[in-house]
């Protein structure tokens, strides 16, 4: 997958790169990308740049005071969809910065649909923290990338790892010498003085696990991820390697299940289907389990018909119990009672149905896998041919869901989007097994 999907980069972004290993890989990859899409692209530092570096960009141009220097940069973006804006090369062999308040002129420009912007340096170090003059970021600053190169896991903070050793330390809560661990960089990443500082109020942050390559690497990758999620600070995290054409491997965003056991069940006779025994416990509960065990950052229960009986099972559960008052209309209004108790900083939903007892914690987990390999905004199960319960949907599609009625599922939106549908397939026809009479679930315990 690109960065510019990854990001999910919109119209007019500043995006600014800081951190370490290999941001300026990041920035020129993310440049061509979006110019191959057609948009003009500024890149540029407000820091310095390594001279060599203006070979990866198809035009530059030196920043100049004495003119109007954004109707020439868009004078020259009408020939070149991505330029390179820098200050006079120094003694050194540096290229000086452009000041922050450059690239809020410029983005305002009607010609310049992004600006990409290196705010600050690390020594060639795949991990650092910021010094007091840093990083330099520009106000217009829509989205925040803070990049740490893997290899520095599992190194030490120290001047070889790592970049101002002494701040690592402090931010992280560790001594100087001592291992990066993943709780080491994210306590670093997400800190207001390292990742995060200098953070405009409105932009989003969205972590670079870079330069991964092996599988050894996108396996600590991963675990870094995870705990990078669970700071609300950070709003996604992207691993992979910005060198490679399809830069990201995966794409990390928070979500949600929603366990859907609100209906009555009247097909069940008398018996309180979310009641049902399996396994030592109740239909309910066993889903809510399985919820609970899987990769999602938030579970949420929609409960309806029998709500205050079913409600005294789950007195102990950590997940968010949510009462829908409409559950005789259909289906539909508790997949929208779920869906709108979902906080702003969940990215997707996934539907569980309670009484599908076969589903396990890995048919869920293969179902957020998917989407964070593809990142698209619908992923299905379907066992043994048969598409159904999990199915996920990324926020995008929200305001959809909340216009189902009746008996309306999330059915209705595969048929709707099947573009986007990404299908995970199973073998095992009983992990989409449900159960509606008294004789499935006779079956259910043969099974």
């Amino acid at each position: 997958m690109q960065l510019a999907r990854a990001f999910r980069i919109r119209t007019k972004e500043v995006i600014a790169f800081v951190g370490g290993g290999g941001k300026t890989a990041a920035m020129f990859r993310l440049a061509r990308e979006l110019a191959a899409q057609g948009k003009r692209v500024i890149t540029t530092t407000t820091t310095r740049l390594a001279a060599s570096q203006i070979r990866h960009a198809p035009k530059h141009l030196v920043y100049d005071w004495a003119v109007d220097f954004p109707v020439r940069a868009c004078e020259t973006l009408a020939r070149y969809p991505h330029l390179l804006v820098i200050g006079n090369e120094t003694e050194d062999g540096k290229l000086l910065g452009v000041p922050p308040a450059l690239v809020d002129e410029l983005i305002a420009m009607d010609d310049v649909d992004a600006v990409i912007v290196e705010a600050d340096g690390a020594r060639t170090r795949p991990f650092k923290a910021p010094g007091e003059h840093e990083p330099v970021i520009p106000d217009s600053t829509t989205l925040l990338v803070p990049v740490i190169g893997v290899r520095a896991l599992g190194g030490k903070i120290d001047d070889a790892h790592t970049h101002r050793a002494d701040i690592v330390a402090r931010l992280a809560g560790a001594r100087v010498g001592e291992a990066i661990t993943p709780n080491v960089a994210a306590r670093v990443l997400t800190h207001a003085e390292g990742g995060m500082k200098h953070r405009p109020r409105d932009a989003r942050a969205l972590a670079l696990i870079n330069q991964v390559e092996s599988d050894a690497q996108i396996e600590t990758a991963r675990a870094l991820a995870r705990l990078l999620l669970g700071y609300g600070e950070m709003d996604g995290v992207a691993l992979g390697a910005a060198q490679r054409e399809d830069a990201v491997r995966e794409i990390y965003r928070r979500v949600a299940v929603v366990v859907l056991a609100g209906g009555a069940g009247t097909r069940m006779g008398d018996q309180v289907k979310q009641l049902l025994e399996w396994r030592g416990a109740t239909l309910l509960e066993n889903a809510l389990a399985v919820a609970l065990q899987s990769a999602a950052n938030q579970v949420i229960v929609v409960l309806g018909a029998h709500g205050d009986e079913l409600r005294l099972k789950l007195h102990r559960t950590t997940a968010q119990i949510i009462l829908n008052r409409d559950w005789e209309t259909g289906h539909a209004s508790s997949m929208r009672a779920g869906v709108r108790a979902i906080p702003p900083q969940i990215d997707a939903v996934v539907f569980l149905n309670a009484d599908q007892p076969f589903v396990t914690a890995e048919v869920i987990d293969r179902v957020i896998q998917r989407q964070r390999e593809t990142d698209a905004p619908i992923v299905v199960a379907s066992f043994a041919g048969r598409r159904g319960s999990p199915a996920l949907f990324d926020r995008a599609h929200f305001d959809e869901l909340m216009t189902l009625e009746g008996e309306q599922g999330g059915r209705e939106l595969l048929f709707r989007h099947a573009e986007q549908v990404e299908t995970v397939l199973f073998d095992d026809a009983r992990l989409g097994f449900d159960l509606d009479t008294p004789d499935d679930y006779t079956r259910a315990l043969t099974l």
